[in-house]
């Protein structure tokens, strides 16, 4: 949906609709839309503050109502469904079909076509909107994403402290960009529909990569000798939820870090929707370095003048 002349040769400029516009894919996308001179609204919950670019409407994803206050005039909306339960999206797709947007939603390479139960409740409600958008009608691009570079931001607070991070392992897979991810986003959205294929689209890392293999990246990037500890089960539950995270949201994540199976397929489709090549763990890591502070420095032993080890009197 790119610009279009309108009447005595106006221009259509593109409105776009971004839900999970406050977390750290949203976020990139409402930057990369407003840098292509989209309208850019965005329903959340709660307003992140003032921003004259961009058009913050507060209210509730699964609220229809709200939904199809956000959707009034938008050509197209990029979908994020942050809830573990899919079946209230039917209501919400309901308002989809009334104004035909165009849809991109973000999914999951998790996801097995030919498996009936997915190998995790994360990766389950994944499959099951997509299914939901296919039965609406809506002729959906679904853009299914490989772990995100931006999940490492979850070990900052150990970092602030130790260099080990500690925290259920996971198999292998090809983390991606969540900036690469938000410019194929904007190129779902803009491109004419004729120019892309029917999808999915598997948006990829350039490597696979361990746990371990990427907190050894991240301590390359802060030149500190930083180390991954595996938990078990029990320890990372108890860890998740002492952190305030849900009970449901902690079972699902030990169940993907349990129960889904490594991947190492790696593909150019961020590539071909963007015409540049995917960005590695390592890169992201270096151009995100100060967002991981150093531990602060342990209090010296105190000196006697001279500098030995000071004698108590």
């Amino acid at each position: 949906m790119p610009d279009t002349p309108g009447p005595a040769g106006s221009r259509h400029r593109p409105s776009i609709l971004v839900t999970g516009a406050t977390g750290n894919v949203g976020r990139e996308v409402v930057d990369r839309l407003v840098a292509l001179d989209t309208h850019v609204r965005c329903l959340v919950r709660r307003s992140p503050g003032p921003r004259p670019d961009v058009d913050w409407l507060v209210g509730d994803l699964t609220d229809p109502a709200d939904v199809r206050a956000a959707l009034h005039g938008m050509d197209a909306v990029f979908l994020i469904w942050p809830l573990l339960d899919a079946s209230p999206a039917r209501k919400i797709l309901a308002e989809l079909v009334r104004t035909s947007p165009r849809v991109v939603y973000l999914s999951s390479t998790a996801i097995d076509d030919s498996a009936p139960q997915q190998s995790d409740p994360i990766v389950q409600v994944h499959a099951e909107v997509e299914a939901l958008l296919d039965e609406a009608g809506l002729d959906p691009i679904v853009l299914r994403s490989d772990t995100l570079a931006s999940n490492a931001r979850g070990w900052v607070a150990q970092l602030r402290v130790t260099d080990e991070v500690a925290g259920p392992d996971v198999p292998r897979t090809p983390v991606v960009d969540e900036r690469d991810v938000a410019r194929a986003v904007a190129a779902a959205l803009l491109t004419p529909r004729a120019h892309l294929d029917d999808g999915p689209y598997l948006l990829t890392g350039p490597e696979a990569l361990t746990r371990a293999e990427q907190v050894g990246r991240l301590g390359a990037a802060l030149q500190r000798p930083l180390r991954f500890r595996p938990l078990p089960v029990d320890q990372a539950r108890a860890r998740m939820l002492t952190d305030g995270r849900p009970q449901p949201l902690v079972e699902a994540l030990i169940a993907a870090s349990t129960q889904r199976p490594a991947s190492t397929r790696i593909t150019d489709h961020l590539q071909r929707l963007t015409g540049r090549p995917a960005t590695t763990f390592a890169t992201w890591a270096i151009e995100h370095a100060a967002e991981f502070p150093a531990p602060a420095p342990s209090r010296a032993t105190p000196t006697a003048r001279g500098g030995g080890p000071a004698r108590r009197r």
